[in-house]
C-alpha cells in the first residue's frame, strides 16, 4: 500500500512543484532587490540633493496648469504631470521617471537576448550612473528624460515588435504619445526617426542600404497620436487649441547669435515698419541674451513673440542671405552633435525659486533646504568621465554597424545602433538649428550610445561563455 502511495503521480510531482515555487520565489526576490537598487541608483542625485533637481524652466512648466496659459516652449501636459506630484513634494514624479527608465532598460535587454539577468541590468545602470548624464535627468523635474524614453520605445516597436506582448506594445506607444507633447523637440525627433527609418526601408528594398527587419505601422501610429495630442492637451489644460508656442522665437534667437539678424537690420534700417531698428546700437549677440535678458529687444517689445515681424525675419533673411543661412545652420547642427557635457543649473534658478515661493509656500522651506539651493554644487567634474565615454560610445556604435557580422552581433543590435544614431542626429539638427547648441540638449540623449555599446559588449561576453560551455560539454562527451 505504501508503495502504491509513493508511486502516485501526485506524490512524485509535489517535490518538483515545491522546488519550482521556491525557484520562482528566489527569482522574484532577486528581481525585487535588483529593481529597488536600480531605482535608488537612478534617484541618487535627488537623494543626495534632498529634493528633486530643478532647472530654471521647471517653474515655467508648473505655471501652465496653475495659470491656465500657454508658455514659450513650456508644455502644459508636462506641467500637469508635475502638478500631480505636489502632495509628495514632487518625489512621485521622479520615482515614476526612474521606474519608467528601469522598465525600459530591462525590456530592452530582454528583447535583445539579455533578459532574465537582474544583476546585469543593475550593473549596466550602475555603469550609466557613473559614466553618463542619465541619473541627473531622471532625477530632474524636466521632460528631458522622456527623450531617451521615446527613443527606446520607438526602437522596440520598430525593430523588436515580434518580441513584445500586446500590453508591452501599447505601453511603449503610450510613452511615445506622452513624450511628444511634453516637448516639441521630442515631437520633432520622433517624427524624424520614423521618416528616416521609412526612407531606409525603401532604400533597403533597392539594396542601397542594409537594415534589419522593421515594422513601422504601429510606431508611426503612436507618433501620429502624439502629434495629435499636442494641441489637444493644450486645449484640455489651458483652453487653447494650439501647439506649444515659441518655435519662431527660439529660431530668431539662433539667428541673432549667428549675426544674421543684425546684418539684416543694418541693411534695412531705418525702416518705420521694423521696430527692431530702434535697438541696433546695442543689439544682443547670443540667443540666451535675446530670449531671457530683461533689457533685450525681445523682452522690451512685449508683444514681439509670435508677431508678424518675428515670423517674417527667418524667411526674409533666408531670401537675403541663403548661403549664410545654410552654413550657419550646418555649423549649429554639427556643434550640437558634439556638445553634450552634463550640466545642472545651480546659479540661475531664480524663476523656479520665485514660482515655488508664490505658489507653494508650505513646501518652500523644504525646497530651499536642498543642496541645490544652499550649496554650489555642479556635476561638471564628472564630465572628465562623461564626455570621453560618450564620444567613445558613439564611435563604437559606428564601428559596430560596420563590423557587425565580423563581431557576430545579431541584426537587432544594428537596429538599436541605427535608432540611437538617428535620434542623436535628429536632436542635433532640431535643437542646433531651431534653437542653438546647448550641452543639455544633446546630453539628455547621448547616454543611449553608452547603453547600446554596453549591451553589445554584454551580449558578446554572454554568448562567448555559452560557446565555451558548449565546447566544454562536447569535449567531455567525446
Amino acid at each position: 500500500m505504501a508503495d502504491i502511495l509513493v508511486a502516485r503521480p501526485g506524490a512524485l510531482a509535489l517535490p518538483e512543484a515545491g522546488a519550482g515555487f521556491r525557484s520562482l520565489a528566489i527569482k522574484g526576490a532577486v528581481w525585487t532587490i535588483a529593481s529597488v537598487a536600480i531605482l535608488v541608483v537612478l534617484l541618487s542625485p535627488a537623494i543626495w540633493n534632498g529634493f528633486p533637481l530643478i532647472f530654471p524652466d521647471t517653474g515655467g512648466y508648473l505655471d501652465r496648469p496653475i495659470l491656465g496659459t500657454l508658455g514659450m516652449g513650456r508644455s502644459a501636459l508636462y506641467g500637469a504631470y508635475l502638478y500631480l506630484g505636489i502632495p509628495s513634494s514632487f518625489w512621485l514624479n521622479i520615482v515614476l521617471q526612474a521606474a519608467l527608465m528601469t522598465w525600459l532598460i530591462v525590456l530592452t535587454l530582454r528583447t535583445h537576448g539579455l533578459g532574465g539577468r537582474p544583476w546585469l541590468a543593475l550593473g549596466i545602470v550602475a555603469l550609466l550612473t557613473v559614466t553618463t548624464s542619465m541619473p541627473w535627468f531622471t532625477a530632474q523635474l524636466m521632460p528631458d528624460i522622456l527623450f531617451p524614453a521615446a527613443v527606446l520605445a520607438l526602437h522596440m516597436l520598430i525593430f523588436r515588435d515580434r518580441m513584445l506582448s500586446g500590453v508591452e506594445r501599447w505601453a511603449l506607444a503610450a510613452i511615445i504619445v506622452f513624450a511628444m507633447p511634453s516637448h516639441m523637440a521630442a515631437a520633432g525627433m520622433c517624427v524624424g526617426i520614423v521618416l528616416a527609418v521609412l526612407a531606409m526601408v525603401l532604400l533597403s528594398r533597392l539594396r542601397f542600404v542594409a537594415l534589419p527587419p522593421a515594422r513601422l505601422t504601429f510606431a508611426a501610429g503612436a507618433v501620429a497620436a502624439g502629434l495629435a495630442l499636442c494641441p489637444v492637451s493644450n486645449y484640455a489644460i489651458t483652453g487653447n487649441f494650439a501647439m506649444t508656442p515659441g518655435g519662431s522665437s527660439f529660431l530668431v534667437g539662433r539667428l541673432v547669435e549667428d549675426g544674421i539678424v543684425i546684418r539684416y537690420l543694418n541693411d534695412k534700417c531705418p525702416d518705420p515698419a521694423m521696430r527692431l531698428c530702434a535697438f541696433t546700437s546695442n543689439f544682443p549677440t547670443d540667443a540666451d541674451g535675446w530670449l531671457w535678458d530683461g533689457n533685450s529687444p525681445f523682452r522690451k517689445l512685449k508683444d514681439f513673440e509670435g508677431s508678424a515681424e518675428e515670423k517674417a525675419i527667418p524667411l526674409a533673411t533666408l531670401k537675403a542671405y541663403p548661403f549664410m543661412h545654410l552654413t550657419a545652420a550646418a555649423r549649429a547642427a554639427l556643434a550640437q552633435m558634439v556638445t553634450f557635457a552634463t550640466e545642472v543649473s545651480f546659479a540661475n534658478n531664480e524663476p523656479t525659486i520665485a514660482m515655488f515661493k508664490d505658489h507653494f509656500p508650505a513646501l518652500f522651506p523644504r525646497f530651499m533646504q536642498a543642496r541645490q539651493q544652499t550649496e554650489t554644487f555642479d556635476p561638471a567634474p564628472w564630465n572628465a568621465v562623461h564626455v570621453p565615454v560618450a564620444a567613445f560610445a558613439m564611435l563604437a556604435l559606428g564601428a559596430a554597424l560596420l563590423l557587425r557580422r565580423q563581431l557576430g552581433l545579431p541584426p537587432a543590435f544594428a537596429g538599436l545602433a541605427v535608432t540611437v544614431a538617428l535620434a542623436l542626429c535628429a536632436n542635433a539638427v532640431i535643437c542646433g538649428v531651431f534653437s542653438h547648441p546647448v550641452d543639455r540638449y544633446q546630453s539628455r540623449l547621448v547616454w543611449l550610445a553608452v547603453f547600446a555599446a554596453a549591451m553589445m559588449a554584454a551580449w558578446l561576453i554572454v554568448n562567448r561563455r555559452r560557446g565555451d560551455a558548449t565546447a566544454g560539454q562536447r569535449t567531455t562527451t567525446n
